[in-house]
């Protein structure tokens, strides 16, 4: 079973009581913005698979409005977003905004479409968006993507004797990521562990990410503590590694394919 196709499992990872009052809030946003909720899924350490106890729902989601919205001369918002809270932050994107992204190589989408934690999907359309995936993904603009965000995230949040323990995973999600597309394996996975598996051999390395591991999902997203010698050896390796290779090279692509899924997913929608 694909992972993002588990949400239809008898058992959900999400606890049910919060699970329904996701899908009552997804419910809503259907009816007061008359739109179709095409996919939603979790977006953050819940999809990452390495929440704290007091981790919140990103809950994100892609919507289709009624076929008059895209018929429109002026232009429309193209998101919906709920007022963030401590619990949830809950936002979406239009259809045709999402696969303008997804043509500009957007890995936040890809990563959306691999998610472990789905609250809603039409399974035609999930079908249809995994296979647009496949075909017009942009290998080198994810590589610059996640080696840009590791990169970025190490020099901000790990220089320190002591720093937030989740900093680390938000360096190795998006290392290991740039390390799987570099390697020409294509998509990267969304689960950590998924990364972890297929990129580190090292089993310093790994004991020391599993131990972190450990820490993160037992404390609170502030957690402090001392920084790791042995992963900060490793990301620093890494980086330079990643710096001084050639980014891996994109095939000419075609993106008509993505036109025909806006046409085909927005007309299934509408009834007249």
């Amino acid at each position: 079973m694909n992972p993002s196709d588990a949400w239809q499992a008898q058992v959900h990872p999400i606890d049910p009581a919060v699970r329904a009052g996701i899908e009552a809030k997804l419910a809503q946003i259907e009816i007061e913005h008359q739109v179709r909720i095409l996919f939603a899924c979790e977006s953050g350490s819940r999809g990452w698979g390495f929440a704290s106890p007091d981790s919140d729902y990103d809950v994100r989601f892609i919507y289709a409005p009624r076929l008059p919205w895209y018929l429109s001369v002026s232009e429309q918002r193209d998101v919906i977003e709920l007022p963030i809270s401590d619990v949830f932050d809950v936002n979406g994107w239009e259809l045709r905004k999402a696969l303008g992204l997804l043509k500009k190589g957007n890995a936040t989408l890809i990563e959306w479409f691999d998610s472990p934690v789905v609250y809603q999907a039409d399974p035609l359309f999930v079908a249809d968006m995994r296979a647009a995936i496949e075909r017009v993904h942009l290998p080198e603009r994810t590589h610059y993507h996640y080696l840009h965000m590791a990169r970025k995230n190490y020099r901000e949040y790990l220089q320190g004797e002591t720093v937030r323990l989740k900093k680390y995973l938000y360096v190795l999600r998006p290392l290991l990521a740039c390390l799987w597309v570099s390697e020409g394996r294509g998509v990267a996975p969304m689960r950590f562990q998924d990364l972890v598996d297929g990129t580190v051999s090292d089993p310093a390395v790994r004991d020391a990410i599993a131990a972190l591991l450990v820490v993160k999902r037992a404390a609170k997203e502030s957690e402090h503590g001392p920084a790791m010698p042995v992963l900060n050896a490793f990301i620093e390796t890494t980086l330079a590694q990643l710096e001084a290779a050639p980014a891996p090279q994109t095939p000419s692509v075609d993106f008509a394919p993505l036109d025909d899924l806006l046409l085909r997913t927005v007309l299934s929608g509408h009834t007249g």
